[in-house]
């Protein structure tokens, strides 16, 4: 059996697409998904529990539709996460005295320390991708994302506008 040929050295793409902004927004996306995803996952939680832990905390009590339209995630969706969040002892639901049909989540002390964690393995992320800039290059990053993202609209287009 011969010996496998050694790869070539991998060439830059060329400089017109190395330039691309959406090309450099969907890389740069892809690798912050990971980072972000693999310390999640190591405590066992995902995006979308930090997501409505956080919305709790800043928001207070909400409904599911209320978590939902905050959040972006699909209201389909929002029941699974509410349930790993109540196994977990991270979430109350109760029934909203105004309309006993729905349920009002509340956070919960476990809730709490559990976004503290998962807060800090956030930052360990953010600070992990945007290690090549300083201070005030995250803040301007931060700044013309925002512009981006305020510009086009709702993150998660198409989203459940029902209450």
């Amino acid at each position: 059996m011969s010996p496998s040929p050694t790869p070539a050295p991998e060439e830059p793409a060329p400089a017109r697409l190395r330039a691309i902004p959406s090309r450099l927004l969907a890389g740069a996306t892809l690798v912050a998904d990971r980072l972000v995803g693999e310390r999640l996952a190591a405590e066992g939680a995902h995006k979308w529990h930090f997501a409505v832990l956080l919305t709790l905390a800043e928001a207070g009590p909400a409904s599911q539709a209320g978590l939902s339209r905050r959040t972006g995630i699909h209201r389909s969706d929002m029941v699974a996460v509410l349930n790993d969040l109540g196994d977990a002892g991270c979430v109350r639901r109760d029934p909203d005295p105004a309309d006993r049909r729905r349920n009002v989540i509340t956070l919960t002390a476990t809730g709490r320390r559990r976004l503290e964690r998962l807060d800090a393995l956030i930052r360990e992320a953010q600070d992990e991708l945007l290690a090549p800039l300083d201070p005030a290059e995250r803040a301007e990053l931060t700044r013309l994302l925002t512009a981006l993202a305020d510009h086009h609209g709702p993150a998660h287009p198409g989203q459940d506008e029902e209450s």
